[in-house]
């Protein structure tokens, strides 16, 4: 039987790597994206090209309750069930909390908290009709220490997502849905270009990780793959997986 997954935020970054790994392994793909329909096609392409048997796009706004109802409608017609679901659409918010504005805040809770919640309600009947299922997070190592760069917001919008992750794991076991979650330290990418742009910048970003590199989008799909596939963690369900170069802070 083919194993189907859908990944948001597939059109770039982690989202798009995670995409074109599950393609290497011969799964098909559905590549939900919000605004870059071009850069959604082009995966799409790549990923047929890479393995995956059937690669989809759809539109959807996260966030957007009647959006992410309608993508589920359009995905449900494309796919007979969904094995794998990856919540990796979100959005990078900077700011302490005397600068973060409440608009800010509530978007940033939108998008990468409550999208994570709308999205696997909607598809999880697609994920029942499977023969085995799982859902992996995108949370971030922000999440689990206040000692980053990122904001008030954005922390407590991942903290969201492990939080989420954890009670998930424990309602769907029954059903035999696995919900796990990998928490990335700095990753390079569209979104954190503005930190690499010089090479002393690049050297700082370094130094905050022992191993002395900088995390790749690649590094993040492998650590995706992993939980996702029952083949290599079955009996893995509640954990964030921390993908962090020997960060601790």
């Amino acid at each position: 039987m083919s194993v189907y997954a859908l990944v948001t935020g597939g059109s770039r970054g982690i989202g798009r790597a995670t995409a074109l790994r599950f393609a290497r392994e011969g799964w098909s793909v559905v590549i939900a994206y919000r605004e870059k329909r071009g850069q959604a096609e082009e995966a799409a392409r790549e990923a047929r090209r890479l393995g995956a048997p059937e690669a989809y796009t759809v539109q959807v706004d996260v966030g957007d309750p009647g959006s992410v109802s309608r993508m589920a409608m359009e995905v449900s017609k494309l796919v007979p069930h969904l094995n794998v679901l990856v919540n990796a659409a979100g959005i990078l918010q900077l700011g302490g909390i005397e600068d973060t504005t409440l608009e800010e805040w509530e978007k940033t809770i939108r998008v990468n908290l409550t999208g994570v919640y709308l999205v696997t309600r909607a598809l999880l009947p697609l994920l029942e009709k499977a023969p085995w299922a799982s859902v992996v997070n995108i949370a971030s190592i922000a999440g689990e220490t206040g000692n980053v760069v990122a904001g008030i917001a954005y922390a407590a919008s991942k903290a969201g997502v492990i939080g989420l992750t954890k009670r998930l794991a424990v309602m769907l076991a029954p059903r035999g849905i696995r919900v796990n979650a990998v928490a990335p330290s700095f990753v390079e990418t569209d979104m954190t270009k503005s930190f690499l742009d010089t090479p002393e910048k690049r050297e700082r970003v370094k130094s905050l990780h022992p191993l002395g590199v900088i995390l790749k989008p690649e590094d993040v799909a492998e650590a995706v793959l992993f939980l996702a596939d029952p083949a290599k963690s079955r009996g893995i369900t509640g954990h964030v997986l921390s993908i962090n170069a020997g960060r601790r802070t």
